[in-house]
């Protein structure tokens, strides 16, 4: 692989991995110096950090990501490096997959407002539960300055949890009633996006995102309520959440030239975001509905059992389950058992070309399909495909983290004949 040019930028990557001993230093350094009056917004939690990162940045002008991709170890510090010490804010997204991490991270970046977005199933291997989740992703919480301000999801108890753990002062965004930044009302606006009342602040405004799902209404929420810690006008605010596209891979409409629509969600796979998709999927009007489907992640039962309750979800709301990877046996008996016809639960082959093939058989003008799958499936390939890209790589997974398959050099000249080491 190291002969490609896909693999050069993977052992670069490596290398770059192996410099977090210095570049934690370095880091540290920085910022208790050079860059001690920036002001660090630290986006936390287990699903839509990556979106509410942008969001964030929209909202306070701030310079967005270079990558959503590096929010680990040398990428937290070469976020922080990259800060000028005229900037006035910071916005840095921080993911953890293992005990610990969490808290070196916190005492690297000082984070003047943490937001949390949510706590979930993601990585529950190896943090073991979602108490050790919410304690590891709380550092930080709790190394915020008494001064500082942490921003927590209101409608998930184990991001609330996080309140008891901080003496900063702490804003809630969500649904609830006693969320200070609260969203109602909520209407799909397909393809648009959604609109959906906000108030906040004793204020109430209509608004307007090119987001699509209830679920990431969120993401605007907390960057709502960044907005005002950092004096930005609520008007104002929309105004620029308004041009924010989704993030992509995440909730993303993508036209077909045949008329029909990708919902491109392909990014991560646990089974909260599988629910979330298919409840967004579920308000689309559309002329048929289909499914996508890859591998779940670190699913929460057997495999069979959990197959079968999402067949039964899907037959419940799509017209065709196309199923890539484990579990089609199961997946069908849970959508026949629910009412869907057998021959609508479709193997989608083994390869991005005979998954495309297989869509590509039934999908028409004005059908939605929503990809959903693991990440190292990348299923968005089906849709280069569709779209009438050129797509030659067809390794069944790609364990390459930094590269998204638009970016990568192997996508348009595949393997060929060298050996796939991941």
């Amino acid at each position: 692989m190291s002969l490609t040019p896909a693999g050069r930028k993977q052992l670069r990557d490596g290398v770059l991995y192996r410099l977090w001993p210095v570049l934690s230093r370095l880091a540290r350094l920085y910022r208790k110096t050079l860059a001690r009056h920036t002001r660090v917004i630290a986006i936390v939690g287990t699903f839509g950090k990556s979106t509410t990162n942008r969001a964030v940045c929209a909202v306070l002008g701030a310079r967005p990501p270079r990558s959503i991709l590096a929010n680990a170890w040398s990428g937290v510090a070469v976020a922080v490096l990259q800060g000028t010490p005229s900037q006035r804010h910071a916005v840095i997204e921080v993911g953890i997959g293992a005990p610990g991490q969490m808290e070196l991270y916190a005492r690297m970046i000082r984070p003047t407002v943490t937001v949390v977005t949510s706590v979930g199933t993601e990585h529950i291997t190896e943090l073991g539960s979602l108490e050790t989740t919410r304690s590891e992703k709380a550092w930080m919480v709790r190394d915020l300055p008494v001064t500082g301000v942490a921003i927590l999801n209101g409608d998930d108890a184990n991001v609330m949890w996080m309140k008891g753990q901080t003496r900063a002062r702490v804003i809630t965004f969500g649904f609830g009633a006693s969320c200070d930044v609260r969203a109602e009302d909520v209407r799909l606006d397909w393809p648009r996006g959604t609109r959906f009342r906000v108030s906040a602040f004793g204020q109430i405004r209509e608004a307007r995102v090119r987001l699509v799902g209830r679920h990431m209404i969120y993401t605007a929420l907390a960057a709502i309520a960044v907005s005002d810690v950092e004096g930005v006008a609520l008007d104002e605010a929309l105004l620029r959440l308004e041009t924010l596209p989704p993030t992509p891979g995440r909730m993303d409409p993508v036209f077909l030239p045949n008329g029909a629509i990708v919902l491109r969600d392909e990014y991560k796979s646990a089974q909260e975001t599988i629910d979330a998709a298919l409840d967004a999927l579920r308000e689309i009007p559309a002329r048929r509905r289909m499914i996508l489907l890859g591998n779940v992640s670190e699913p929460q039962g057997t495999e069979e059992s959990v197959c079968k309750m999402f067949g039964g979800r899907v037959a419940g709301i799509a017209s065709h389950m196309i199923i890539v990877g484990d579990g089609l046996q199961h997946y069908r008996s849970g959508a026949t058992r629910a009412g869907m016809p057998s021959h609508a639960v479709i193997d989608g082959g083994e390869t991005p070309l005979q998954t495309a093939e297989a869509l590509a058989r039934i999908l028409q003008a004005g059908d939605v399909v929503l990809v959903k799958g693991r990440r190292n499936q990348r299923l968005d390939r089906v849709r280069m495909i569709l779209q009438g890209r050129r797509v030659k790589c067809d390794i069944p997974f790609c364990d390459i983290r930094t590269i998204d398959c638009e970016d990568c050099p192997m996508l348009e000249t595949g393997w060929a004949k060298h050996r796939v080491i991941m």
